[in-house]
This record gives C-alpha cells, structure tokens and sequence, in this order.
C-alpha cells in the first residue's frame, strides 16, 4: 500500500498533535550582538545585570523634600537643582527644598517629591499648597526591574518588544538558538515564473511568494529551489539539494494525479507520518522525514498551501525554532451575519471579514469565493472562520469560532 493510500482522514488536531510530538528544537546555540537578535529565539533566560532605575529619580516636575519637615511649616528653602543627568551635589537637608526635573536623581536626604504645580514661589522660598504621603512621585531603585529578574525567558522570540527592554540593560549580547534552515520548491509542469508571458493550460507560480513571506516571517532562513517540472529526476535532484535544510515544504505534487511523482519518492527515499488530513481547504497535506529532514507537502491550490502552512507548519517551526513561548493564533466567538456554506465531514477554515458592531459585539461575514483557488478571498479577510468537522451550513445570527489573523498574515 503506498503511502497516500491510507484509508479515512485525520483530524486536523490529531496531525498537529503529531507533528509537534516528533518535532524537536534545534540545538545550536550561538552568541549574537544585540543589533543582530531581532526574530530570534533566547536559548537561556536573560538575567537583569542591574536595577532599573538604578538610583531612586522623580516621576514629576517639582520639588524633593524631607516630608517630616512639612509638618512644622509649609514654605522650605530651595537650596539647588536635579535635572536628569545632572543630579544635585549635596545633600537635601532640614528646612530645604531642591528643584528637580522628571528622570532626575533623588538628592540624598530627600523622600518626597512635591508637583510644582502645588506650590507657590518667592524667590528660593517655596510654600507647599499639599502635604502629600511620604515617597509620593518617588521611583524607588529597581522600581521596574530588579537586579536578577528573568527579563526575557528562554524559549522567546526577540521582537520589538524586547529589544529596547534588553538595551535598556546594557545587554550587548544574547545566546540565541540558530534559526531553522527551509528549503522550498513548487513542482507542477504548467507553472511559470512570474514576469515570463503564460501559453495555454499554464498559471504563475504564486505559492512560492507567499510561502517565503510567511517563513521569513516566522524567522527562517530559507531556500528557495524554483519550479521543479514533473520530471522523476529533477525532482530526486531537488529533494536531494534540500535535505541540507532542516525542513523542506513543497506545494503541488501531493495528490493522486498521474503526473504528481512526489510521493513517489518519499516511497522511495523518506519515511511519511501521515498523508490526507479532515481540512478544508487543504486535504491533500503530507508530513514525514526525507533523509534528516522533515518534510512537509502541501496541497498545490493557494489558498490550501498558504492555510496548511499557516495552521500546521507555523507552530512545527516554532517548536523546532526553541520558540516554547509561542502562542497559536487567537480564538474568539462571534455572530455570523452571513451564511457560510459547508458540509459535514471536514475542519473548514474559510475566509472571513470580522468587526465590532456598536453592541460591542464579534460578527464576522464571509468573503464570499471560499474556493481554494480564490486567493483573493485571502487578501480581503482578517480572519479565518473555524467551522467543526461534524457542522452542517451556518446560518446569519448563529455563533461561530474565528481565529485572528496573527502577526505572520499581517
């Protein structure tokens, strides 16, 4: 029995399941400046080597003072200035007052700060409008991080978010796991590159794009091998040059046309977990081993590779990657305004166009063509419409699952 042959279909659940449970991350850990981190994954926790602030600073414009002496008089001596990067040279002593800026260094014997615009001024006389508590717009040293925080967990991707909270540190460099190495190749006799004029029965190759977005995207370096016509040899050729990758993905070839030689060399040479899967679009998805690499087929139609790919490479990637933080993309209920069309039998992601009615509540209305040739309806959609694998048609006012379009698809 060959490889594609096995009869029923698998949940999607269940093939993610078993994908992530053969997937192990990467072990190459390797120290990069911090200027090079960005879409990496930390390899160890990060450990905060300071406090921050490191000295005590005001939260306002205003006044630092000793707050035990507004309890005997309301008018202080202002014996000084703290501006940010300048701190006062001296200490704030009884009956004192010292001007100080936001960000500024609290002056020694200070424990108070005072907004200016709760005083009044006579030259250096300052009289105080408010008594406030004690440490009022006072940050304390170590206010936001504490020398010795786990700042940053292994297991996360560097973004935007953790670069300026790394420099902010004085981290220079970060051990990070190497990002995992994709090879990619469409096959298929009537594709054409784009830029090249199209003669009868042939179509662009789009699948390439979008698949190299998305791992970009996802932090991979990547290796993009063309279009590979259906040709036996070219393809063993092909399959040859990417298993110096951590993972190859091809689109087309992976259904049960006489010209789809794919599975036939992964008969011959790789090892499939599971071939066939309950998803609409996107049946026709395979996942095994060629060599050391892990193979990942997905259906040649745009919209199945880009969901197939979306919903179960992107995860696989960043279990491999040593991204452990990492969170599937967001799921929300909402109203169907629209009918969406299925039948019972599979998983089907359609397109969606979600908003927030003025009720404040999720609707979401189809894209229309829910074709897996229709990317258009891709390009409209900000959401996926999750439809279970037992649902019949959805009718308007009824509730539905829709995932979020995470940052991949943005």
């Amino acid at each position: 029995m060959g490889c594609c042959d096995a009869p029923g279909l698998m949940p999607v659940e269940t093939a993610l399941a078993k994908i992530l449970a053969e997937v192990k991350p990467l072990e190459t850990v390797n120290t990069v400046s911090l200027s090079e981190a960005m879409g990496l994954v930390i390899a160890e926790d990060v450990l905060s080597p300071i406090n921050v602030p490191p000295f005590a600073n005001s939260a306002m414009d205003g006044y630092a003072l000793r707050r035990e002496d507004l309890e005997n008089t309301d008018t202080l001596i202002m014996a000084g200035k703290s501006f940010a990067g300048i701190p006062f040279d001296g200490r704030c002593e009884q009956g004192q007052c010292i001007r100080i800026m936001t960000g500024a260094q609290l002056p020694e014997g200070a424990d108070t700060i005072v907004m200016q615009e709760e005083t009044e001024t006579d030259g250096d006389n300052i009289r105080f409008l408010t008594k406030p508590p004690a440490g009022d717009h006072v940050r304390p040293i170590g206010d936001d991080v504490r020398l010795g925080d786990v700042v940053v967990a292994k297991g996360t991707r560097i973004t935007a978010r953790e670069m300026p909270l790394l420099a902010s540190l004085g981290v220079a460099t970060v051990k990070t796991y190497r990002r995992p190495i994709v090879a990619f190749f469409s096959t298929g006799d009537e594709l054409r590159s784009v830029g090249e004029p199209l003669e009868a029965g042939q179509i662009y190759d789009s699948n390439r794009y979008g698949i190299r977005a998305l791992l970009e995207k996802f932090g991979c370096d990547v290796m993009d091998l063309g279009i590979i016509p259906d040709n036996p040899e070219k393809l063993r050729e092909a399959f040859n040059k990417a298993t110096k990758a951590d993972v190859l993905i091809t689109s087309g070839g992976v259904s049960v046309g006489e010209a789809d030689y794919t599975k036939d060399i992964l008969d011959e040479q790789g090892e499939i977990g599971f071939w066939k899967i309950a998803m609409k679009p996107g049946k026709p998805f395979a996942f095994g081993t060629i060599k050391n690499t892990w193979f990942c087929g997905l259906p040649g139609n745009p919209v199945s590779a880009m969901l197939t790919l979306y919903q179960l490479v992107q995860p696989m990637l960043a279990k491999l990657a040593g991204h452990s933080q990492y969170q599937p993309p967001q799921r929300v209920k909402a109203k169907a305004t629209t009918v969406f069309k299925k039948r019972p039998g599979r998983t089907d992601f359609q397109r969606g166009i979600y908003q927030i009615n003025a009720d404040g509540q999720v609707e979401v209305a189809t894209t229309g063509n829910q074709g897996s040739g229709a990317f258009s309806s891709m390009h409209q959609a900000n959401c996926f419409v999750v439809l279970e694998k037992d649902r019949g048609r959805v009718m308007p006012g009824e509730e539905v699952t829709i995932e979020l379009f995470n940052h991949t698809l943005y």
